[in-house]
């Protein structure tokens, strides 16, 4: 076991999962990795294409700087780092002294050529992102969906007194309530997987000034464009300052947010279903849930994934914010902002791992939620007035109204209103045979 009583951050500590989780994206070795990835691609790409051919060989050993990038090649980096204090010239000076000790000198100067360092870290930052939702969050978000299409199906047909204001109301489904969490996470799940992840590779201040002064002939924009596209594949940002805009990534972290509103709002109705004893939770026999309650068994899932998710919540809205605005052409205060994709999204993961743990421990207590619908005859006062109104009965409200409104409904009560009415025999006989749990419209088909 990891010693994580130092950690400060939960992410290092408590949750070291998600940090083992996220730490390939969003660690500053990580950070370091991707952008001598791109520096190296680069490196390949404009030698060829614009000075001369390179051998198989020589091909091979460049690439393998980054194929080999280890921890060795992380200090390396920053022992530059600490000379120069700046870490992307760190990366092109660790680069031109690999290529020195291969012999391939001649590379050197075309290391970082034409280029400014936010080519190479917004062009990271996108691969990142990018590597971090196809590999970690599409899977741990494809998991949620799972759980909730499980427990859809499973309680597709157990009617469910509804509440509106807290106060009972027309029924539903069990599992058509599961279902609305189901189609809502789904319908913002196609939306986050269309955005275009978006990459700039423009020079200093997004005019190619660089490039383009050495290469007057070279068609910049589609040569960079290619690039990001065919090598890197990514989306090509053409129009940029000296950063890439970064409206992308507040997209992603706006839907981030929308999808975890989603499921705090689920959150909460299981945290309030378990404590109407709608639902139990599995009993795990060494577990305590109280030191000195023995008989708790808490919904402690649903309140990490609260507690979670919120925080995830505070940051993502403080990111999308800040990201999208930049002083003039440039100014450093979002690169510090955007090293904090890692916990932002570690939260985020974390509220949406626990919330599906909960899932999986709920038990549904049947007899209970029957019991509780079997009782609320008031709630039949909605199909009668409706009825009465199909009959052009104008009071037929009110009458439901004085009837119900604030008292304690009984079937006989109810079935003397009903046989005192002059409607048709077979609506009489449809109401009269009407119970609170068949008044579930079709929910189970939804």
């Amino acid at each position: 076991m990891q010693n994580n009583a130092f950690e400060l951050c939960p992410l290092d500590g408590r949750y070291n999962s998600i940090k083992e989780m996220l730490s390939p994206y969003f660690s500053e070795y990580a950070y370091m990795k991707y952008r001598t990835l791109v520096e190296i691609e680069w490196l390949i790409y404009f030698y060829t294409k614009q000075v001369a051919f390179i051998s198989k060989d020589d091909c091979l050993k460049i690439k393998n700087i980054f194929s080999n990038f280890d921890i060795h090649s992380y200090q390396k980096i920053k022992k530059e780092e600490a000379i120069t204090n700046h870490d992307v010239k760190a990366i092109e000076y660790f680069i031109g002294k690999e290529l020195r000790n291969l012999k391939l000198d001649k590379f050197i100067s075309f290391v970082h050529f034409g280029l400014t360092s936010e080519d190479i870290n917004n062009t990271a930052y996108a691969l990142m992102i990018r590597d971090f939702l196809n590999d970690c969050y599409f899977i741990n978000f494809s998991d949620t969906l799972q759980a909730l299409k499980e427990k859809m199906n499973t309680y597709k047909k157990i009617p469910i007194l509804a509440h509106t204001h807290g106060q009972p109301a027309t029924p539903t489904t069990v599992g058509k309530e599961f279902k609305v969490f189901y189609y809502r996470l789904q319908e913002e799940f196609k939306k986050l997987k269309a955005i275009k992840i978006k990459a700039k590779f423009n020079g200093a201040t997004g005019n190619y000034s660089a490039l383009h002064v050495a290469y007057p002939d070279l068609d910049v924009v589609s040569f960079s464009k290619y690039f990001i596209e065919e090598i890197l594949k990514l989306h090509f940002n053409p129009c940029t300052t000296q950063i890439e805009n970064h409206d992308y990534i507040v997209s992603i972290l706006d839907e981030i947010r929308h999808i975890n509103n989603i499921i705090l709002d689920l959150n909460i109705d299981m945290w309030i279903y378990i404590s109407k004893e709608y639902f139990s939770l599995k009993v795990i026999k060494n577990e305590v849930g109280s030191s000195t309650m023995p008989h708790k068994v808490n919904p402690i899932n649903f309140e990490n994934s609260e507690a979670n998710l919120e925080l995830a919540n505070g940051l993502l809205v403080s990111l999308s914010n800040k990201l999208p605005r930049s002083r003039m052409q440039r100014d450093l205060s979002d690169s510090s902002t955007l090293r904090n994709l890692g916990i932002t999204f570690g939260y985020s993961i974390q509220g949406m791992k626990e919330n599906c743990k909960g899932l999986k421990k709920i038990i549904i207590n049947k007899m209970n939620i029957q019991g509780e619908l079997e009782n609320q005859w008031e709630i039949l006062a909605e199909p009668i007035q409706t009825i009465l109104r199909k009959y052009s009965i104008s009071n037929a409200y009110q009458q439901l109204k004085e009837l119900t409104r604030g008292k304690k409904v009984t079937k006989e009560m109810l079935h003397k209103f009903i046989n005192d009415l002059s409607i048709s025999d077979k609506d009489k006989k449809q109401l009269l045979e009407l119970t609170p749990l068949q008044y579930i419209g079709i929910a189970d088909k939804i």
